[in-house]
């Protein structure tokens, strides 16, 4: 199936690793171009170089970038360096680490802090950015990487579980404002996909729990209704669709991917 954005630019936060990058590469092989970014030089030129390889040899249209979502001045510069390089941003991926964890009497303001601006704060901004770029071309989509947390609050993730939601509610609104300048704007919630912070989470409840890891993905499989955790590249195929040309009616979406999971009905 062709997507439709060959030569589209994607601009895809957090990509060093886990569910960026592979955002980054689903549409890498689908012929946009990229900046990606991360706050680790090392890491993001690591993923460019991986992504480059895999699109072909010689392809020379992913930009990497160092850049901390949660400064304002980063995220700045990280749009500057898109249109200075590219011209435009079609499709934005935001996308953060994970905020802080644990219980709601060891959470600190610091730590709710913490939060706000990687996670939330981080979202505004950068579609604050992305929108009067995509209005000018009558063209966009806006992607939010979020979080099962937006549907099913989890105990030990009070943060995400109360700051994810607010990402959903102003993805409505920003469907409700730009659809009619061609912009669409969807968010996916993931479940126990099998990324770097899943297995930091893993093993922090499988050393509370007593057991190993190894028994605390076996336990939490059960759970699920496909009987296993997820991969980035399956989140990666949502994301890769909600970008694409094809998915033109698709607005104010929140699409689960969570081998069903989540057991509410919307």
């Amino acid at each position: 199936m062709d997507l439709g954005i060959r030569d589209r630019v994607a601009l895809v936060c957090a990509a060093s690793g886990g569910l960026g990058k592979a955002a980054a590469l689903a549409l890498a092989q689908e012929g946009a171009r990229l900046v990606i970014c991360s706050r680790d030089q090392s890491r993001i030129n690591a993923s460019a170089a991986e992504i480059k390889g895999a699109i072909g040899e010689g392809a020379d249209s992913v930009l990497p970038v160092v850049a901390d979502v949660s400064r304002p001045v980063d995220i700045k510069r990280l749009f500057s360096l898109a249109i200075e390089s590219f011209g435009q941003v079609d499709i934005l991926v935001t996308n953060t680490g994970g905020p802080p964890s644990g219980s709601f009497m060891d959470l600190t303001d610091e730590k709710w802090q913490t939060g706000f601006d990687l996670n939330l704060l981080s979202t505004i901004r950068c579609i604050r950015e992305a929108v009067p770029l995509m209005q000018k071309n009558k063209w966009g989509r806006i992607i939010n990487i979020t979080s099962l947390t937006v549907k099913q609050p989890i105990n030990d993730l009070i943060v995400s579980s109360v700051l994810r939601p607010g990402i959903i509610g102003l993805s409505k609104v920003l469907a409700n404002l730009y659809g009619r300048d061609g912009i669409t704007v969807n968010s996916v919630a993931p479940g126990f996909v099998m990324t770097g912070r899943q297995q930091e989470l893993g093993q922090a409840r499988a050393q509370k729990q007593g057991i190993s890891f190894e028994e605390y993905v076996r336990t939490s499989s059960a759970d699920i209704p496909t009987g296993r955790f997820g991969t980035p590249q399956e989140l990666a195929s949502v994301i890769a669709f909600l970008a694409s040309k094809r998915a033109s009616y698709v607005n104010g979406a929140t699409i689960s991917v969570d081998g069903g999971l989540v057991k509410g009905l919307f």
